[in-house]
C-alpha cells in the first residue's frame, strides 16, 4: 500500500507504469519512430492530437481559477496554436477540409472534454499524461520526425514539440511535480486521489486505442 509519505507524483507515475509502457511501445509509434511509415503517417499522428489538445486547451478555460485543476494551467504548455502551424506546413492553407478524428481520438477528446466540464482533478490526469509526456518521450519523436523526413529542426512540422517558453525542461518537470505532490493538499479525500489515479491510466489506454487505430490504418507492406 502507498504511505501519504509517498509524494504523489510518484504513486501517479508508479501506478500508471504499465499503461504507459503499452502505449510508448505500440506498433505505430514503433514504426514510426523507426523510419518505416511515410511522412503521411505522422500528418495523420499530428491531426489526432489536433483534437485532443483543443479538448485540453479548450476545457482549460474555465479551469483556470479551480484549486485542484487551475495551478496546472500555464500558458508555457499551450499547443493548439503550434499543432495548427505544423497542420498549415503538412497539409497546406486549407488544412481544415477534411480533418477528421478517428473513432478513438473521439472517444479521448470526449473524455478529456467531459472531465474538463465536470471532474477537475480527471483533468490533470490526462493534463499531466500529455504535457509530461510532450516534454520527454516527445522529444524523441521530434527528432526522429527531423531526422526521417527532413523537417527543419525545431521548424516548421515539429513545432508541437518545440516548447518556446520553457527555457529548462528539467526544472519545468521537476515544478510540475510539485505540484502533483501538492494534490494531497487540496483533494485531502484517498478515494478521489484514487480516482484520479485510476483517470490517469485511462488517459493512457485512450492514446493506447488511437496508436491501434492508427497502426490498422497504416499497416507495414508485408
Amino acid at each position: 500500500m502507498d504511505t501519504p509519505l509517498t509524494p504523489f507524483s510518484t504513486v501517479i507515475r508508479t501506478a500508471s507504469h504499465e499503461q504507459h509502457t503499452e502505449a510508448e511501445t505500440s506498433t505505430f509509434m514503433g514504426d514510426m519512430l523507426g523510419g518505416r511509415l511515410g511522412v503521411d503517417a505522422y500528418t495523420r499522428y499530428t491531426e489526432q492530437l489536433w483534437f485532443v489538445y483543443r479538448a485540453l486547451e479548450d476545457g482549460a478555460q474555465s479551469l483556470r481559477d479551480d484549486p485542484v485543476a487551475g495551478p496546472f494551467i500555464q500558458p508555457e504548455l499551450l499547443r493548439v496554436s503550434e499543432l495548427e502551424r505544423d497542420l498549415a506546413h503538412l497539409r497546406g492553407a486549407d488544412w481544415r477540409t477534411g480533418l477528421t478524428p478517428l473513432p478513438a481520438t473521439a472517444a479521448y477528446a470526449d473524455r478529456v472534454a467531459e472531465c474538463a466540464r465536470t471532474w477537475p482533478g480527471g483533468y490533470v490526469a490526462h493534463h499531466y499524461t500529455r504535457y509530461l509526456g510532450d516534454l520527454s518521450g516527445g522529444q524523441i519523436i521530434r527528432g526522429r520526425a527531423e531526422q526521417t523526413w527532413g523537417f527543419a529542426r525545431k521548424g516548421d512540422g515539429v513545432r508541437f514539440y518545440v516548447f518556446e517558453g520553457i527555457s529548462n525542461p528539467a526544472a519545468f518537470k521537476r515544478s510540475y511535480r510539485e505540484l502533483l505532490d501538492g494534490i494531497d493538499e487540496v483533494v485531502a479525500d484517498e478515494l478521489e486521489r484514487k480516482r484520479i489515479v485510476d483517470e490517469c491510466k485511462n488517459a493512457f489506454a485512450l492514446n493506447t486505442a488511437v496508436f491501434r487505430e492508427l497502426g490498422e490504418e497504416f499497416p507495414l507492406s508485408a
